[in-house]
């Protein structure tokens, strides 16, 4: 029988884990993770892991598996993911997989693209550049070389930036130009299934889910992390924020901590919120996928997943 990937896809808090597990435990199989944020043991709150009770319903892999200090890239992923699927499905003839890192899922499902060596001085160069002008100086040159993947590249991962503006500079051709030329062969067959809501709906779940990681302890994590910010497992929103509210509120003279404190967990949902908009930019790219509601009922997704599935199951 042939054998069925089931991908789910959307924006960050809108639902994944959730549809992800009721497929696991409906076709009695388990779930790949493909959300490079959770990979990491150190980082439980900001990268609203599965909670303990969720984890126990179906079984997840690439939950928590490495730590900050380890070196673990997306081409890592892709080969550990592959093995992990030829395993099950020697036993299984559908898994899931989940997350909303567009590159990470592309990874499994089609591969990696193949891009020109670079010489390692621009990457230096870069590197150099974002220490002494920050951030924002990549991506206003992202923003001019390369507007297809500014729009759907996570624009505070400074590794992310850096990447595609290397390979920019090196060719002097968008690195969007490098994306998916070759899609490789994969012994199964990937059906997308993406969640999606209205805009207000989303933001609002994401306001939501930030007030409550404040409630879980997301500053005390951020602050037990704040002397590895350097590392590229730390580039990421959630985190980025507090680090500078830590810095500032010690440089401050006057005692305005919550204040800045409150204008940090702003940023923390204004910048979420734009990814969320990236994020779907990405995944509305395949015209093959299945787009269902947040709020729609299950029976209804497992009655139009029967009429693509081999043999109905």
């Amino acid at each position: 029988m042939e054998k069925i990937l089931l991908s789910v896809v959307g924006p960050t808090a809108i639902g994944k884990t959730k549809l992800a597990i009721s497929l696991a435990q409906h076709f009695k199989t388990e779930i790949i993770s493909a959300d490079s944020r959770q990979f990491f043991k150190e980082m439980r709150i900001g990268t609203a892991v599965p909670t303990a009770e969720e984890l126990k319903q179906a079984k997840h892999h690439f939950i928590q598996h490495i730590g900050i200090f380890d070196s673990y890239s997306v081409g890592d992923f892709e080969r550990d993911a592959l093995l992990l699927l030829d395993q099950l499905f020697k036993e299984k003839n559908i898994v899931v997989m989940v997350g909303g890192s567009g590159l990470y899922t592309k990874a499994v499902t089609q591969g990696l693209d193949d891009f020109p060596k670079v010489d390692p001085k621009i990457r230096e160069q870069l590197n150099q550049e974002f220490k002494e002008k920050g951030i924002e100086s990549l991506q206003n040159e992202l923003k001019k070389r390369d507007p297809d993947y500014y729009s759907s590249v996570d624009l505070n991962n400074p590794h992310r930036l850096i990447r595609a503006l290397e390979v920019c500079r090196e060719t002097n051709a968008p690195y969007s130009s490098f994306l998916s030329k070759n899609k490789k062969k994969r012994p199964f067959k990937t059906i997308t299934i993406g969640i999606e809501a209205d805009r207000a709906l989303i933001y609002d779940r994401i306001n939501q889910r930030v007030d409550l990681m404040v409630e879980e302890g997301l500053v005390e994590e951020a602050k037990l992390l704040e002397r590895y910010k350097e590392l590229n497992a730390l580039q990421t929103v959630g985190y980025r924020e507090l680090f500078t509210y830590f810095e500032n509120n010690e440089k401050s003279e006057v005692n305005s901590a919550d204040k800045e404190l409150n204008f940090a967990l702003e940023e923390i949902k204004k910048n979420t919120r734009r990814f969320a908009k990236r994020q779907l930019t990405w995944f509305k790219k395949n015209k093959e996928t299945i787009w269902v509601s947040n709020d729609a009922d299950f029976q209804e997704l497992l009655i139009r997943l029967n009429n693509i599935l081999p043999n109905g199951k």
